[in-house]
C-alpha cells in the first residue's frame, strides 16, 4: 500500500537570499513553493518547513563556521525568518543546524508516525541542504522527488552534478512543478 506524501520546504529563509544568485530567483522560488504548499493542502499531504538556526554561543556552529570565526542565521534574527511572501505561517517546522534536515532532528520519526513514505523536496540550496536532506532521506528509506522549479542554488554546476548523482544512483526523480502538484494532490 503506498504511503502518504509530504512536502518539505528547505531553508527558504532571508539569510540564504543575501546571495545575489539566489536573490535573482527568489520570486520564482517563492511562487513555486507556495503552489506546492497549496497543492499539498488541497490534497491532504503533509507540509513541513526545515529551517536552519544557530546559537550565538557557537554551540551549534559547523566546523567551517568555527574555522572562519563567523556564525550564520542566529535564532530570533531577521536572517532566520522565512522569505517574504512564503506562505508557511502555521505549518510545522523542523529546526536544523546542519545541511541535512534529518541530522540531529526527529524528522524521520515524525514522518514515520504520520505514515509518510514519499518526500517532495523544495527550497535551497540544491547542492547543499536539499541534496544532503535527499541523501539522508534515502538512507532512512524514504522515496524522494525533487521539484526542479522549486529548488535553487548558488552554484548551478554543483547543483547539476549533485542532482545527477541523486537521480541516477539514488533513483530520486527530478520533476517539474505540474508533476509535483499531482504527486501532492
Amino acid at each position: 500500500m503506498p504511503g502518504r506524501a509530504a512536502l518539505l520546504i528547505i531553508d527558504m529563509q532571508n539569510a540564504f537570499f543575501e546571495d545575489e544568485v539566489l536573490e535573482r530567483s527568489r520570486s520564482s522560488l517563492v511562487a513555486a513553493c507556495n503552489e506546492l504548499i497549496a497543492a499539498a493542502d488541497r490534497g491532504g499531504s503533509i507540509v513541513l518547513v526545515a529551517r536552519t538556526e544557530h546559537e550565538t554561543d557557537r554551540s551549534t556552529w559547523t566546523l567551517s563556521m568555527l574555522d572562519d570565526e563567523q556564525g550564520f542565521i542566529f535564532r530570533g534574527t531577521a536572517q532566520a525568518e522565512p522569505v517574504e511572501g512564503l506562505h508557511v505561517e502555521g505549518l510545522e517546522s523542523v529546526t536544523k543546524t546542519r545541511d541535512s534536515a534529518f541530522f540531529g532532528t526527529d524528522l524521520a520519526e515524525r514522518l514515520r508516525l504520520l505514515g509518510v513514505q514519499d518526500l517532495v523536496l523544495a527550497g535551497v540550496s540544491t547542492h547543499n541542504c536539499v541534496a544532503h536532506t535527499g541523501a539522508d532521506a534515502f538512507a532512512a528509506d524514504f522515496r524522494v522527488t525533487y521539484v526542479a522549479d522549486a529548488i535553487g542554488s548558488t552554484n548551478e554546476r554543483y547543483a547539476e552534478a549533485m542532482l545527477e548523482i541523486l537521480s541516477v544512483e539514488y533513483r530520486q526523480p527530478i520533476v517539474g512543478l505540474a508533476t509535483a502538484v499531482d504527486l501532492l494532490g
